[in-house]
C-alpha cells in the first residue's frame, strides 16, 4: 500500500491568511446555502438532501449495496447507514440479503420511494436553479465545470 506524499505547503511571501477567502470554506458555506434552500422548498419536511440523493442513486442502480450507494453519492459509509436506516423506517427503500453473498445487503426503492422522487424532482430542480442564483450562464458552466474537475482530482 503506497502512502500519497504530503503536499509542499505554498509560501506566499508576506500575504495574510484570510479563512474567509478559502476554497474549504467558500464551498462549506455554498453547500449550507443549498441545503438551506432544499430544506425550504422541499414539500415533505422529513426529507434531507442527503436522503433525496440516497434515493435517487438507488433508483438509478435500481437494486444495489451500500457500496454503490457510497461511490455513487460520496456520503461516508458511516453516514450512508444513517440515511437508509430512516428511509428503510419510513418505507421509501427495502433492504435484503443478497442472495449470493449473505453477507452483503441489497437496497432498492419502494413503489412509495418512487413516487416520492417523481413528487420531489421538480422542487429539486428549482432548488438547484435558486442554488445558482444570479449567475449567468456561462458562470453556471464554468462553476459546474470546475466542481466537477476538482471532484475528478480526488480520484487520482
Amino acid at each position: 500500500m503506497s502512502k500519497k506524499p504530503s503536499p509542499t505547503p505554498v509560501v506566499a511571501g508576506s500575504e495574510e491568511y484570510h479563512f474567509s477567502e478559502q476554497i474549504g470554506h467558500l464551498l462549506r458555506r455554498a453547500y449550507q446555502r443549498h441545503v438551506a434552500i432544499f430544506q425550504e422548498a422541499i414539500p415533505d419536511s422529513d426529507l434531507t438532501a442527503a436522503q433525496f440523493v440516497t434515493l435517487c442513486a438507488v433508483k438509478e442502480q435500481q437494486s444495489c449495496s451500500l457500496n454503490d450507494i457510497v461511490k455513487a453519492t460520496a456520503i461516508d459509509q458511516a453516514t450512508i447507514r444513517g440515511v437508509v436506516e430512516r428511509l428503510k423506517a419510513r418505507s421509501l427503500i427495502v433492504v435484503s440479503p443478497d442472495p449470493l453473498d449473505g453477507r452483503k445487503l441489497l437496497v432498492r426503492t419502494t413503489p412509495e420511494g418512487l413516487a416520492l422522487i417523481d413528487q420531489t424532482v421538480p422542487f429539486a430542480k428549482q432548488v438547484s436553479e435558486q442554488t445558482f442564483g444570479g449567475l449567468n450562464p456561462a458562470e453556471r458552466v464554468a462553476i459546474v465545470y470546475l466542481l466537477r474537475a476538482m471532484t475528478r482530482a480526488e480520484d487520482n
